[in-house]
């Protein structure tokens, strides 16, 4: 889904439940899952950065997005059990999973090792 953010496009996939399998673990590139909360602020801090990081690796990483409480569940199972939180999968298999606020230079460098 394409959604417009901070006035420029920005491709993050909304996940559910529903489609997750598809759209991260059945995938075989590089795909970064970040799971947050409508109400957390310090996933609105966030979030900018991951936008930003969308854009440079377009077409080479997919950015993705689960809203926890749509989808408790798949919280549960990634243990997201503070966010805002990162789960960095390639070809299906969890490389990297990162909790909390993480400093831009951390994401982008584990975002790197993930291609």
């Amino acid at each position: 889904m394409l959604t417009r953010k901070s006035g420029k496009d920005v491709l993050m996939y909304h996940l559910t439940e529903e489609n997750f399998d598809i759209e991260v673990l059945r995938e075989t590139g590089a795909v970064v899952v970040m799971f947050y909360e409508k109400w957390c602020p310090k996933c609105s801090m966030t979030r900018p950065y991951a936008e930003e990081l969308e854009e440079k690796y377009r077409g080479r990483v997919r950015f993705c997005e689960v809203e926890v409480e749509e989808s408790p569940r798949l919280a549960a199972v990634y243990g997201a059990d503070i966010v805002p939180a990162f789960l960095l999968v390639r070809g299906g298999a969890v490389k990297a999973f990162m909790k909390g606020v993480v400093g831009d230079e951390v994401l982008e460098k584990r975002l790197k090792e993930l291609l």
